[in-house]
């Protein structure tokens, strides 16, 4: 039995209560247990533009809400709704959009650059908007409020990307622009984004299992942390090792990675917490996990369990999914996307497998993305769901 209609009814209460105040987010991050996960927090009108100054003819809302931590404790997170202008009042399709990675710094959050059109993935959340589609993006944990970004943590993303989706149903405008109880929604990421939106197919049934989820558009999976890190040590993507044990550290205090890191660690973990890292910059600051550490953290048990713990591919998503993986890919490697495949399918998920064999890594982040939603454009309109795992 669906519950939206009466949490909504109390979300719209509450926020007229708060009168959408900035002050909000801070007054009941002291007690997210108050409120249930996918609540609003708040909410305040922003502006979206995928490049500076272009219109979008959209409405949108810059949000706060509850989510879940990878250790089930409740948290906030912000985030972003996106509905077109088109004066549509029916059930309109929702795209929960988990973004790839933006760095650290709470500047560096998608919901920070839309107004300013600096957003790297705006362009391509435009396609779906531009579909009559409505679009929530999060901001992931720790990345546009309090605390350390949880970057590379499975769960926590997972959490806040299903999240986001109640966070937008139960909005009370977005409401008045069509979104609906019974809105089909769909999941989609890639590289971070696809690990977000993989982990939140997988933990759908369990955590969100009223969302009307039709299906999951992920590509460019980090689907086994440890084997991306080695592929990455001494290779272009070096820098995203120690993010990701910054990510890991933020979540789990106790791996203490700060008595693993020697001076020039210390200097780059302070660095990567203030700016914004594009992949080229953070893979130019150094080549190997030796050159930042005293000891290696990825070679101790208890960092194994936890790196394993954020491991795809551990249970089935009970929706089709769309997975899609660069041939060439210079960060996550192919065999990585082809065994979360395999794993997918032997557990008798629907999955429909599309490989760019002379893309890259960025390269199939544009080509992947276009199919992705025709595939998800055909889930919204009830359309049979072949996969092609056999």
């Amino acid at each position: 039995m669906r519950t939206r209609l009466p949490l909504r009814a109390r979300t719209a209460a509450v926020l007229t209560a708060l009168a959408f105040t900035a002050a909000a987010p801070a007054a009941l991050a002291t007690e997210p247990s108050r409120i249930a996960p996918g609540d609003l927090v708040s909410s305040a009108p922003t502006s979206f533009h995928p490049l500076p100054n272009q219109p979008t003819h959209t409405n949108a809302w810059h949000i706060t809400y509850r989510s879940t931590t990878a250790k089930g404790a409740p948290n906030v997170v912000s985030g972003t709704v996106i509905v077109p202008k088109d004066g549509r009042t029916g059930p309109r399709p929702l795209v929960t959009y988990a973004v790839g990675t933006v760095g650290l710094a709470d500047q560096c959050a998608p919901s920070a650059g839309f107004p300013k059109g600096t957003t790297v993935e705006a362009n391509l959340i435009n396609q779906a908007v531009q579909r009559g589609w409505a679009v929530v993006v999060t901001d992931y944990e720790g990345l546009g409020t309090p605390g350390d970004h949880t970057y590379t943590v499975g769960r926590a993303e997972g959490h806040a990307v299903l999240d986001a989706a109640r966070a937008a149903l139960r909005h009370p405008e977005a409401g008045r622009s069509g979104l609906a109880d019974d809105s089909p929604i769909g999941i989609m990421g890639y590289s971070q984004g696809g690990q977000a939106s993989s982990w939140a197919a997988e933990l759908h049934d369990s955590y969100a299992p009223e969302l009307n989820v039709k299906g999951t558009a992920t590509g460019g999976v980090p689907a086994d942390l440890l084997e991306v890190a080695d592929f990455n040590d001494g290779n272009i993507g070096a820098g995203l090792i120690l993010m990701a044990a910054t990510g890991q550290q933020a979540a789990f205090p106790e791996l203490d990675l700060d008595k693993y890191l020697n001076t020039k660690g210390r200097v780059y973990v302070d660095f990567m917490k203030k700016n914004c890292v594009a992949v080229d910059t953070v893979a130019g600051l150094f080549q190997r996990i030796s050159e930042v550490t005293v000891t290696n953290p990825l070679e101790q048990p208890d960092w194994q369990q936890r790196l394993s713990e954020s491991n795809v591919g551990t249970r089935a998503p009970g929706h089709p999914v769309y997975l899609y993986h660069g041939g060439l890919d210079e960060l996550i490697p192919y065999s990585v996307g082809k065994r979360l495949r395999a794993d997918w399918c032997g557990r008798g998920a629907n999955v429909h497998w599309r490989s760019h064999p002379l893309l890259g890594h960025i390269g199939a982040v544009t080509a992947g993305a276009f199919p992705a939603m025709d595939w998800l454009g055909e889930r919204f309109a009830g359309k049979p769901t072949p996969g092609n795992c056999q």
